[in-house]
């Protein structure tokens, strides 16, 4: 059984930053990737952020040059740090880990962005 378990999430003016973490545990052998998706409402879930395999990242074009996706494998350890926040960018941020071709989600952090 794997599990994640995501923090970090919470209001946040515009401008300012957050940084989401999230862990996994149980029996992981093979991370084929790690990232963060989010769903803002009356929207569909997107991808924010992956990594796939050793360390290639990719990021939505919505969040490209303000976000920071990194990972350690060895610590099943995945973490967004996202800067100069719009209020666009609010939604449930969720966590996703494909480990042997099985896909994994944390149950979302919701994030705010508002004044």
């Amino acid at each position: 059984q794997v599990q994640l378990v995501e923090s970090g999430g919470g209001l946040v003016q515009p401008g300012g930053s957050l940084r989401l973490s999230c862990a996994a545990s149980g029996s992981i052998y093979s991370i084929n990737v790690m990232g963060w998706y989010r769903q803002a409402p009356g929207k569909e879930r997107e991808v924010v952020a992956r990594i796939i395999g050793a360390g290639v990242t990719n990021y939505a074009d919505s969040v490209k040059g303000r976000s920071t996706i990194s990972g350690d494998l060895a610590e099943k350890t995945v973490t967004l740090q996202m800067n100069s926040l719009k209020p666009e960018d609010t939604a449930v941020y969720y966590c996703y880990f494909l480990i042997a071709g099985m896909p994994y989600w944390g149950n979302g952090t919701l994030v705010t962005v508002s004044s």
